[in-house]
């Protein structure tokens, strides 16, 4: 490292479960059974018996295509949607008679849109193709045998392969450690790719191979294991090893998955024993859930409904025909439509067949009308929404300069979904707050410690109108400023700093205290040999918290070896510091069930300790009654330090004998040593019998500090009508604390609190009738939820803001099927939900049940791996990259790196990409049914014959190269208001919300004016072009004139609507605007001097017809005026008596009322209701209130 900096690991530092002997016995009968079948024959991958199995080879494949399977597999892709599938019908059967317009023309576009889509595909998944070869040739030292190590390439290996993996290298498979370069056989393993966590995890040899520290310790070596089936479980390995003859249990601890890095360690040796796609970091691979945004479900349903139109359109014109044709011929004389010849016509055209006529002509018509489907409409939107992913990922104002971190987009497919956001459903710790703690107060023997001031207790202040508390308190004689800050610690009390601790009365108490924090914990110390500096790489920031605090107090952790902690402790007597070790018996590690960590050591004086930490809701229970002098002082301290928004821990011990420690250790050796599925219930069982009769010594406090920006943002989203549902692991009274310091609770707010805190629970509890205390709690919450839903009827007249606050044991009831209906009745009335001590599974099905329940839009946030859950259930899931690692990025739809950015996320990018969707799928549909209809109104005059009205090449390019250029520009480019206007008046975020942009009545309302621009655009110039001459010569418009006259004004009029629609105009917008009309006539005039056999009725008659003529320049003007004007009167009338939100704020834009403080506060206020959170809605309540007491 740089400077000079090395860790000064020369030994192992963190003691590891011991890998004793086993009794298997009914164990051991799993292996070799159904899902226990795998054998792994060390050192002879080559062996007859190793190619029995054919087991599979590493290499690893994430494509979704290969060289084989591309074609088939991306056209099946492209064909599942139902708009592609027709055109490729109307392509197959343009080959047939049917065809009213040559196959070629039918079948380029199709070749253009479907060829775009899967060469996007197929760039995609190259990238994926070159990042799979990138780690297939990784290199790795395998054992080529005569203990002679070689490089080879990953895919290379196989089962029973002896790899040599060195420092800071990833596993290339899934391997059982061997031996390492420590005595011990340990290794520290980085598991950040697998699950998220930036700590180091021990990893620890059995002991009978700890010795294999040199490559020609393997010349020789043979071992079998058989172990479990491929799985995906991360934290099971279940197997044993059969070496010299013995048999060993092997557990997850001898288990290094691929794709973590080895750490602290030069080398290890390891038996591949899963490869390739049997790995388990593979077996967990799977596709994240499909996610569709609902505009684009709702646009499906557009499509059916345009194919329901096409369908009505064509059988209503093949009754007509088939009439017609029926009476083109009268006992022998032709009739009207001499010019089809009835007597002597096929079968489309004869009279005497005229019901199969009908029917041929039905299926003609279906592929004449198919215009009215916009073939270009699913490419356009993707091209769309992948610049729109660009332009979210490039954002400045999201860009996280500390962690170097910008936004990040990981899919396009949700962009219109980020401005229809109903509900935001937010983790706490690391979400809200830094998840950077620091150790602020403790309380020790009854006492309390520690003057800091929290940013809780100053937003309580604020709440309660009294005077701010100043950082470290009134008494406080130290200037903090000749303090040099210290990460993880913001203690200030000099009755316990510089060593003042050793006058306090309880001394003997607080030498324990902070001694326990220097021992019980799993830290590694890194020591900086040329300053001599230690720092810590812990398992958790409050775990560094508390080692920094110890170190800080006097209790420094320097050194730890597999069996020893060593202390620089300040002593009480002579006050110098002097050097103690500890002899580590056992780590009893932490998890979510036990909710507490402990260590065993015997002491220099041989005494055996137990030293406990872990949550009051536990530890309390587990006090000796003679061990619970401070208990009442404690709690009542712990419920201040709740209150001031800290997160609390217990801290107590106990003394062991001897005899009572070695039964302990036994049954413990036994229980870790089991190879069963219930080994981890079986150590907490274990634990528990000697986690008993603990002295209790005090509390620590530490502050996860909220993040910058995070009450500002609420109060932004709380004004869009964004409701916020707090989902949290942490105590009651630490979430309502943060609630009121974010503003997401407030004074006066009503708080309906769900709790089973009730006497008459807690007195079940104790009989420990369990149906008894499962009736009881599901009445209580029940009962609760419907009390709370009455006092939201009675006071819903008055406005009153409401607060739902539900504890986990609550809400596990609350989401049985049963409740969960009322209880979210319940919840979405609130202004603000928190649920406390919410588990990863609760905070998805909370999740699940307001996006099912509600139908609208949901939105998680959360930054860990407990968060993955509710992220994927979410309709859109945003990752924090915070320092709790990657796995909640890695599973997001969007990553970002504060919680405050998510205002920009949602109030700019989320309105801007919905209104610019909305509005360009609403335009396709216009344009196509404009362009379409013409088609069918020229039908109607030719009395049905299936005649197409314009030119094959006009018909097929209209989509293509005409009219779809200006609508990507708007998708990428239009701004109905700016970023400014979108953030200061934040209820135009309800537009999208409650989707009036894209709800049926708007669809609708632009297919009318489709249909109206289409029957304006055929009559007039139909009327225009009917009887007078059309040029100087006199002659009268023949067919080629009216409908290239026709097609000019389409291509006119739906450029030009596109224009009137769009509020910010780009240069970008202005080129493909007016490039497509002008390159309409270039077309004209290219197309036309193609040769007659390919120009067929178009061959020049632009230069020789239409532009000589000025009837055509006058009609082409007068025609698009005409049909334009409609729109633009209505335009006009509803800006100017009856404008939408962001009409009102075009308005204070164009008129220069931004800086009219009266008319931009009228606007804002209907931003700010009484039943909405944040600050400002707080300000508001507190005049409400002043008024009310004025009067």
């Amino acid at each position: 490292m740089g400077g000079g900096r090395r860790r000064n690991l020369l030994m192992s530092k963190i003691y590891g479960l011991g890998c004793g002997k086993a009794s298997f016995k009914e164990d051991h009968s799993q292996i070799g059974g159904p899902g226990f079948s795998r054998v792994v024959h060390c050192n002879e991958p080559s062996s007859f018996e190793a190619g029995i199995h054919s087991y599979s080879d590493n290499y690893v494949s994430t494509t979704k295509y290969n060289v084989a399977t591309f074609l088939p597999k991306s056209l099946f892709e492209q064909f599942r949607r139902v708009a592609n599938f027709y055109f490729l019908v109307t392509g197959i059967l343009s080959f047939t008679a049917l065809a009213p317009y040559s196959a070629v023309s039918a079948i380029v576009p199709l070749i253009i849109v479907i060829g775009a889509t899967m060469m996007k595909e197929g760039v995609e998944d190259w990238r994926r193709k070159q990042q799979d070869n990138e780690v297939n040739n990784r290199k790795t030292k395998v054992h080529r045998g005569d203990g002679n190590f070689d490089h080879t390439e990953w895919k290379n290996l196989r089962v029973g392969d002896i790899v040599k993996v060195e420092k800071d290298e990833f596993f290339p498979t899934d391997l059982l450690l061997l031996a390492s370069s420590y005595d011990d056989a340990v290794c520290y393993v980085e598991t950040m790719n697998l699950d998220g966590e930036t700590n180091l995890k021990l990893k620890q040899a059995l002991e009978v191979t700890s010795s294999l520290h040199d490559d020609y310790n393997f010349r020789d070596f043979k071992a079998v294991i058989k172990c479990e089936d491929p799985n995906a479980n991360l934290y099971t390995f279940v197997g044993t090893m059969e070496f010299e003859e013995q048999q060993y249990p092997l557990s997850p601890q001898q288990l290094l998955l691929r794709d973590s890095k080895l750490r602290n360690t030069d080398y290890v040796y390891g038996a591949v024993v899963f490869t390739g796609h049997d790995t388990k970091v593979m077996q967990n691979a799977t596709d994240p859930p499909s996610k569709r945004s609902k505009i684009e479900k709702q646009m499906d349903l557009i499509i059916y409904l345009m194919f329901g139109i096409v369908f009505v359109m064509g059988f209503i014109g093949s009754i007509f025909f088939g009439i017609e044709t029926d009476n083109d011929l009268e006992n022998g004389r032709i009739r009207r439509r001499w010019y089809l010849r009835p007597d002597n016509s096929d079968i489309f055209f004869d009279p005497r067949r005229a019901p199969a006529a009908a029917i041929y002509h039905f299926l003609t018509a279906l592929l004449l009308y198919s215009y009215f489907i916009p073939i270009s409409l699913y490419v356009s939107i993707e091209i769309v929404k992948v610049l729109q992913s660009i332009f979210i990922n490039q954002d400045i104002h999201m860009y996280y300069e500390e962690t170097d971190k910008p936004a990040h987009a990981r899919t396009s497919n949700l962009n219109e979904e980020l401005g229809q956001v109903d509900t935001i459903l937010s983790d706490k710790t690391g979400t809200l707050t830094c998840n950077s703690m620091e150790f602020i107060k403790c309380s020790v023997a009854g006492t309390a410690y520690g003057r800091g001031v929290t940013e809780v207790e100053r937003a309580m202040d604020r709440k309660k109108g009294s005077p701010v508390r100043e950082q470290n308190g009134l008494n406080h004689v130290e200037d903090s400023a000749d303090t040099p800050a210290i990460k993880g610690f913001n203690f200030k009390d000099e009755r316990i700093m510089n060593g003042n601790w050793v006058n306090e009365p309880r001394a003997d108490v607080i030498q324990k205290f902070f001694r326990l924090l220097a021992i019980c914990h799993t830290a590694i110390p890194e020591v900086d040999e040329e300053t001599g500096k230690i720092s810590y790489e812990a398992e958790s920031p409050d775990e560094a918290a508390f080692v920094i605090a110890a170190r800080v107090l006097g209790f420094e952790f320097h050194n730890r070896t597999q069996t020893s902690i060593s202390l620089h402790e300040l002593d009480p007597i002579s006050r110098r510091t002097v050097d103690r070790s500890y002899k580590l018996l056992n780590v009893i590690e932490f998890n979510s069930t036990r909710k507490r960590m402990s260590v065993i050591v015997r002491d220099e004086e041989g005494k055996i300790l137990l030293l406990s930490k872990g949550a009051d809701s536990v530890m309390f229970e587990m006090l000796a009654k003679s061990g619970r002098d401070f208990e009442e002082d404690t709690r009542e301290h712990m419920n201040d330090y709740a209150d001031a928004g800290l997160r609390t821990l217990v801290l107590a011990y106990r003394e062991l004998s001897e005899n009572e420690y070695k039964v302990f250790n036994e049954k413990f050796t036994e229980a870790k040593n089991s190879v069963s599925a219930e080994r981890e219930t079986l150590i907490d069982e274990v634990a528990d019998t000697i986690e008993r009769d603990l002295i209790l010594l005090g509390a620590t406090a530490v502050e996860d500090k909220l993040q910058n920006g995070v009450p500002d943002c609420i109060d932004k989203l709380a004004q869009a009508g964004i409701k916020l549902w707090v989902l949290t692991g942490d105590k009651m009274e630490t979430a309502i604390n943060i609630g009121y310091a974010c503003s997401l609770l407030r004074q006066g707010m009503k708080q309906i609190i769900i709790t089973l805190d009730a006497p008459e629970i807690q007195s079940l509890e104790k009989t420990g009738d369990k149906n008894a205390i499962i009736k009881a709690s599901r009445k209580s919450v029940l009962e609760q939820i419907a009390s709370g839903k009455t006092q939201l009827s009675a006071l819903s007249a008055m406005s009153e803001a409401f607060a739902l606050i539900i504890d986990g044991k609550s809400l596990a009831y609350a989401l049985e099927d049963d409740m969960k209906q009322s209880f979210l009745d319940l919840a979405i009335g609130c202004a603000s939900v928190i649920c406390c001590r919410s588990s990863p599974k609760q905070k998805a099905l909370v999740t699940r049940l307001v996006k099912t329940g509600t139908g609208k839009t949901t939105l998680a946030i959360g930054d860990g791996a407990n968060d993955v859950g509710m992220l994927q259930e979410a309709d859109i899931g945003i990752g924090i990259s915070g320092v709790e690692g990657m796995q909640a990025v890695m599973s997001s739809d969007i990553a970002i790196a504060q919680f405050r950015y998510l205002e920009r996320l949602l109030l700019v990018h989320g309105h801007w990409c919905y209104r610019r969707i909305s509005s360009m799928i609403c335009y396709f549909f216009y344009k196509n049914i404009a362009f379409g209809f013409t088609i069918f109104l020229y039908e109607v005059y030719s009395s049905f014959s299936a005649q197409p009205a314009y030119n094959d090449w006009y018909l097929s390019l209209y989509n293509v190269f005409f009219s779809s250029l200006p609508v990507i520009a708007m998708g990428v480019f239009d701004q109905d208001v700016s970023a400014r206007f979108c953030l200061k008046f934040p209820l135009l975020y309800q537009e999208g919300v409650q989707n009036v942009l894209f709800s049926w009545r708007r669809i609708v309302s632009w297919m009318f004016n489709g249909f109206y621009s289409a029957i304006i655009i055929f009559y007039f110039c139909f009327r225009a072009l009917e009887k007078p001459a059309f040029n100087d010569d006199g002659k009268t418009a023949s067919r080629d004139i009216f409908t290239g006259t026709m097609y000019t004004c389409i291509v006119w009029v739906v450029n030009l609507q596109l224009a009137l629609s769009i509020s910010y105009f780009t240069l970008i917008q202005h080129i493909v605007i007016w490039g497509s009309i002008g390159f309409w006539y270039l077309f004209q005039v290219v197309y036309g001097y193609l040769p007659p056999s390919f120009s067929t009725d178009a061959y020049r008659v632009f230069v020789e017809a239409l532009a000589p003529a000025p009837s055509y320049w006058f009609i082409t003007l007068f025609v698009v005026i005409a049909t334009l004007i409609p729109y633009f009167l209505y335009n006009a009338i509803q800006m100017r008596f009856f404008p939408m939100y962001h009409g009102m704020i075009q308005w204070i834009r164009h008129e220069g009322l931004s800086d009219d403080p009266a008319y931009v506060e009228m606007v804002r206020q209907r931003s700010i209701r009484p039943t909405t959170v944040g600050f400002t809605a707080r300000r508001a309540a507190s005049r409400r209130e002043a008024s009310q007491r004025r009067n």
